[in-house]
């Protein structure tokens, strides 16, 4: 059971269950049955980004159920066992993503999910949950065990792998189980639930809209509709003076090249920033989040993302993004990243260190003339390999920013504040 949160903050409760009939949810000692979401299903093999002698037919021996909480429940329970339920104002937040343990031919990478020390995202999650949060924040790639382990390998052997609940169960919801039960969670899409990926899952049990026929990931034939999903906000609530927000967009198949203009995906993410520039005008402090990094640092010293720098450039040609979005989350990249800047930019925070395979750290000084973008002047940079996750406290009108290692040791610290921030390392 967990709580998930949607559009302008809507709460819902979430239950996975082999139960043939979805179980009851008791608010403030009024019970109701909770509705079906997705039955018990074998989903018939589609295309993948695997061969298909590398794929299988997803099998969902669960169902999953779902219920709106009313807004200021004092107490929600599913079975006896107590929800956390949504704060108007949280002031402690949970930043995680990039979770979990990669299994994938293609890349000939196999990882140590069978070795806690090495797949470290239960660990991540059990340091995290101790810190009693508010909310959490997942920004994406939940899913990593696409391919069975390869022949005689000890470190992965007997691992759940393809798309199914299995796999779900084991790359997420066991190592999550901590953090689920520790506070509502905000999640993202990432690009491994897209539809030739794990966006079955990622409909079924992730995200806070309905399932609909067709927006669901099970045919080829409806992935337009399947991997594209509007941009929403989450209120935050009002502290020091200030209204606060996060801007969720679903970037989950924006490519490492800028897009054809005559494409469909040009044209839909062009409308859906258009959206996220209207949800910016809500609150004066905005947070965009999106799973690739826009004005972060790749491997090498890459630059953000061109796809999406590209569209967002026409409306705002120097800052990308409208004047009330402060701060931008994603993951993708496997480290922590913290990137302020002398220029008039959003500060940029990548969390992609949860456990999956990590990237090799990049020097703390940007080399001469490399930037995220063009028109954007790198004040502050620096970045770790290590896993662990983030948390964001708010106190005022000001946001302390802290990357954590695992076992909660600090790496890096940000305060922003009037539009400023400012950074160091322990």
């Amino acid at each position: 059971t967990w709580v998930v949160l949607g559009e302008q903050g809507q709460a819902q409760a979430r239950v996975i269950t082999t139960a043939t009939s979805c179980p009851e949810l008791s608010q403030d000692g009024v019970t109701s049955r909770m509705q079906l979401r997705a039955a018990p299903a074998s989903i018939a093999q589609r295309k993948t980004v695997s061969s298909a002698a590398d794929s299988k037919a997803s099998l969902f021996e669960v169902s999953s159920c779902e219920a709106d909480l009313h807004a200021g429940v004092k107490t929600a329970s599913i079975a006896g066992q107590l929800l956390p339920l949504p704060k108007a104002t949280p002031q402690k937040i949970i930043v995680i993503g990039d979770t979990g343990c990669r299994l994938q031919k293609g890349s000939n990478y196999f990882q140590e999910c069978n070795d806690a020390a090495k797949w470290a995202f239960a660990q991540v999650a059990k340091t995290a949950a101790s810190f009693q949060p508010d909310l959490v924040i997942h920004v994406g790639d939940y899913h990593y065990r696409e391919n069975a382990c390869s022949a005689g390998n000890p470190s992965c052997a007997a691992s759940p792998w393809g798309y199914g609940w299995d796999t779900w169960r084991a790359d997420f919801f066991t190592p999550a189980a901590p953090l689920l039960a520790a506070a509502p969670w905000v999640v993202v899409r990432g690009n491994h639930e897209s539809c030739t990926r794990a966006g079955q899952g990622w409909w079924r049990f992730m995200d806070p809209r309905p399932l609909q026929a067709g927006r669901d990931c099970n045919r080829e034939a409806d992935d337009i509709q399947g991997d594209y999903s509007a941009p929403y906000a989450v209120p935050l609530g009002t502290m020091g003076g200030q209204t606060a927000q996060l801007i969720v967009f679903d970037s989950s198949k924006v490519p490492g090249k800028i897009l054809e203009k005559t494409s469909s995906a040009y044209q839909i993410y062009a409308v859906q920033l258009q959206a996220a520039d209207r949800l910016a005008e809500q609150a004066q402090f905005s947070i965009f989040m999106n799973h690739h990094p826009i004005l972060g640092f790749g491997p090498a010293f890459k630059s953000g993302n061109p796809a999406l720098q590209d569209i967002m450039q026409l409306s705002h040609p120097e800052r990308l993004f409208p004047t009330k979005v402060q701060a931008t989350l994603a993951g993708h990249v496997h480290l922590f990243e913290a990137i302020s800047f002398a220029s008039d930019h959003p500060t940029q925070f990548v969390a992609g260190n949860g456990g999956s395979s990590l990237d090799q750290a990049l020097s703390s000084q940007v080399p001469a003339g490399a930037t995220p973008y063009a028109k954007a002047e790198v004040a502050h940079f620096s970045n770790s390999n290590q896993a662990g996750f983030m948390t964001m406290e708010r106190v005022g009108a000001s946001w302390k920013m802290q990357a954590w290692d695992q076992l909660g040791k600090p790496i890096s610290s940000c305060v922003m504040q009037d539009n400023k921030t400012s950074c160091a390392t322990p």
